[in-house]
């Protein structure tokens, strides 16, 4: 699933492919920003996005099933 998050006063969003289901990733934004925590998001790859929950300034959450571009075995 591919995630967006818009931070505060940049004009750069961070954009991640993620294995993690909606409602979790939901579920930690809502948190972050109630509690004003970091926000720890981990991608495909293995590597962590950490995103102070008071810097954020939304978070669009993709579909769940990305269609891939390109050539590779199914």
């Amino acid at each position: 699933m591919e995630i967006k998050i818009g931070i505060q006063n940049i004009a750069r969003e961070i954009v991640l492919e993620t294995d993690q289901a909606a409602d979790d990733i939901a579920t930690q934004v809502s948190e972050a920003l109630a509690k004003g925590t970091e926000l720890r998001l981990k991608d495909e790859k293995g590597r962590i996005i950490i995103v102070p929950g008071s810097a954020l300034g939304y978070v669009e959450l993709g579909a769940e099933e990305a269609r891939r571009v390109g050539f590779g075995a199914l």
